[in-house]
């Protein structure tokens, strides 16, 4: 109606104008059609850009996960941080964008679309996605969410598994399981029928990681010394520095992960996800440090940058319907909740590296269900909670299982985890012949 009101209205300012009704109808025409084309242009740009800042959140992660962990073990981080994003991006490519979005005729649980990429005949024109971006565009936008979930799952299970056992866990978790549970929602399957809500991916790509992550950890056994005599004991990172550089570029990267799930280049729709974003990301970061001081009785650096972490994992499923205001509601209790989530871990045995599960699981069950508690659809209406927990169970079930059979299976096979001897030297090394960090002395 509106485009139809614009050709109206254009018409009669050039008729208006001395043009002929015809020749004016063709300068319209064209008029709108450079118009549409344009828009179509910067829509795409846009999605380009979100695509490439949510590749940057790989770097991120590298840099969070080598930073946290032990400085013997950190080119092994970085070889498996290079590697996740690759595989992910190759695999999305052979299979797993067809099984997401597979085009399912009746919405269900499983639709196979076929082996690579069969582009549409108007894959790259205004037709496709009703002209928010070509179809290019939409496969790797959605190949840099499918990287990160298996990236979640790197740094919990880190200085401990084997560097074959994460491969091939990444090659099935992302090449089958990750997309089948995306395309119930995404891919316009049973829970998009069922109105359950996720924007940007709290539980189809943050709970999703984390769930495979729980699994990994409860099969390795934590590290060696990491639980002695009922205490807790800390293994220092390699680098605070590098851990916080490493934050500032998720949060970078979180503008394109959850800005370009706007999925155009609306300057309304995405100014107000990025407000949302950051707002809950400042008030995770207050809620790890006072929830912090409250349980540690000190000033803990890694749950304020945690806390940044679990804010924007809270907000992601819900950042184009939950109001600002209540956006800091959002990442204060996920700043909170990442805290007592880590504590509870460690009263269980199950060692996390760099608190993964904590931040991608629990805040992303967390912001999954906020939807329900504080979200609106765009009359106003109160968006309903029995879907989202639903989906929560549905898509935790399927994770859960997934992942444990096939670290279990890989376990019995050729076993997960390094020898001792490896884990107590480092991996670097031992599987690598290099350290992180070299310092040569002149003689």
């Amino acid at each position: 109606m509106q485009v139809i009101m614009e050709k109206l209205f254009l018409s009669e300012f050039l008729m208006a104008s001395g043009e002929s009704a015809l020749d004016a109808t063709a300068k319209v025409d064209d008029l709108m059609a450079i118009s549409v084309e344009g828009l179509f242009t910067a829509n795409n740009v846009w999605m380009m850009l979100a695509t490439v800042l949510v590749f940057i959140m790989h770097l991120g992660f590298a840099g969070v996960e080598a930073g946290f962990s032990q400085s013997k073990n950190t080119v092994n981080i970085l070889f498996k941080n290079t590697l996740t994003p690759v595989i992910g991006i190759l695999t999305y490519y052979i299979i797993g964008f067809n099984l997401m979005y597979p085009g399912f005729e009746v919405p269900g649980w499983f639709s196979f679309g076929g082996f690579f990429l069969d582009v549409p005949l108007n894959g790259n024109s205004t037709e496709y996605a009703s002209g928010g971006y070509t179809y290019w565009t939409d496969f790797l936008f959605q190949a840099m969410f499918a990287a990160t979930a298996a990236t979640i799952v790197s740094g919990a299970v880190a200085e401990r598994i084997k560097i074959s056992s994460y491969l091939t866990f990444t090659l099935l978790f992302v090449g089958i399981v990750y997309p089948i549970i995306g395309s119930w929602k995404w891919g316009g399957g049973a829970l998009d029928a069922a109105g359950f809500y996720d924007f940007a991916g709290s539980t189809l790509v943050h709970s999703v990681g984390g769930w495979g992550a729980l699994a990994g950890i409860i099969l390795l056994g934590p590290r060696i010394g990491k639980y002695v005599n009922g205490k807790v004991i800390d293994k220092p990172g390699s680098s605070v520095p590098l851990a916080t550089i490493g934050i500032f570029l998720l949060w970078l990267g979180w503008f394109g992960f959850n800005g370009g799930s706007v999925l155009s280049g609306k300057p309304g729709a995405v100014s107000y996800v990025l407000v949302t974003t950051s707002l809950a990301a400042c008030t995770g970061a207050l809620g790890g440090l006072f929830a912090g001081y409250f349980v540690f009785k000190r000033l803990d650096f890694g749950m304020v940058l945690n806390g940044v972490l679990a804010g924007l994992v809270g907000i992601t499923a819900g950042a184009d319907v939950i109001s600002p205001g209540w956006a800091l509601v959002v990442g204060l209790v996920a700043g909170i909740l990442v805290v007592f989530s880590a504590v509870t871990l460690d009263k269980f045995k199950l060692d996390d590296c760099v608190g993964a599960v904590s931040v991608h699981l629990t805040c992303g069950v967390w912001g999954t269900l906020a939807v329900g508690i504080f979200g609106v659809d765009t009359t106003g209406n109160a968006l309903p909670f029995l879907p989202q927990l639903f989906g929560v169970a549905v898509c935790g079930i399927t994770a859960f299982t997934s992942a444990f059979l096939i670290f279990f299976l890989l376990k019995k096979a050729f076993g997960i985890r390094v020898s001792e001897q490896h884990e107590l030297e480092g991996l670097d090394s031992h599987e690598h012949g290099i350290r992180g960090y070299t310092i040569v002395y002149d003689e």
